[in-house]
Parts: structure tokens; sequence; C-alpha cells
């Protein structure tokens, strides 16, 4: 088992239509706005960016990502990623009942030193901030999508 490799998934019921929350995350620029772990976020070009996210741990990480898919009619965003990850993310965005239900995955090896070293007695601590992060990301997008 490479104690370096994460698959993360994550589901986030919204109350607001597919396009709407399409669009949003279509958007990764406007991230800090609405997540607050999202620090910052520096477009390259039209397909790629730089991200610095901090969660509840004490360490940043930042990242490249290029986008590899943008499908509004499948409702697929997909990115990957370099720099202290590596791997790739996708939301596919989906109607359910009256709203949306956002799918998160990701996939990635973890190449930040200190990250590296401390993979055996911090992988329980790294999901659990993810978790942490995700959750505020859900919390603030559907703050965002009521407020537009």
């Amino acid at each position: 088992m490479n104690l370096n490799h994460y698959r993360f998934l994550s589901l986030w019921p919204l109350p607001a239509p597919p396009v709407a929350v399409y669009d949003v995350l279509a958007r990764p620029e406007d991230y800090p706005r609405w997540w607050p772990q999202v620090r910052a976020v520096t477009r390259l070009d039209d397909r790629t960016g730089v991200l610095t996210i901090r969660s509840l741990l004490p360490y940043d990480m930042s990242f490249t990502a290029r986008e590899t898919r943008r499908d509004p009619d499948a409702g697929v965003l997909e990115i990957a990623v370099s720099g202290d990850i590596e791997g790739w993310a996708r939301w596919t965005v989906t109607a359910e009942g009256a709203g949306t239900l956002a799918r998160y995955e990701q996939v990635v090896d973890v190449t930040k030193p200190l990250l590296r070293r401390l993979a055996l007695p911090g992988r329980p601590v790294f999901r659990a901030n993810h978790r942490l992060m995700m959750a505020a990301g859900r919390r603030g997008l559907r703050r965002h999508l009521a407020a537009v």
C-alpha cells in the first residue's frame, strides 16, 4: 500500500439547479469567495491555474491545475494536478430531485516532502483534514448559491 496515494469521494447535495452549480464550479478563480480553505487561485491561462489551499492543519498545499475536460452537457469538469499533489480531480454535476448532486472525485499522490515523511502517522489526520475542507466547501457553496 502506498501511504502517499489518496482516493477521495465527496457528494454534495445542493438546493439549486444543476446549471447554476456547474457555472459556479466552472469558475475556480472565484472559489476563494465561497470556499474558505481555497486561499488563492492565480490563472495562468484559460485552462491552467495555481491553487493554494489550507485546511485545519498548519500547512499550505500549492498545485497547478490544468483543465482536461469541460463538458457542460455531461456536467463534468476535470483537471490534472501537479505540484504538492499529483493526479486528477473531477466534478460531476447531475440533477437530483429538485436540486443537484455535485460529485467530487480525486485521485492523487502527495509529493510535498513534509507530508510524505509523515505519511504513516499522519494518514488518518490528513484524511480527516480533507473531509473538513470538503464539508466547509459544501457549506460555502450552499450559502453562495442562495445569495446569487
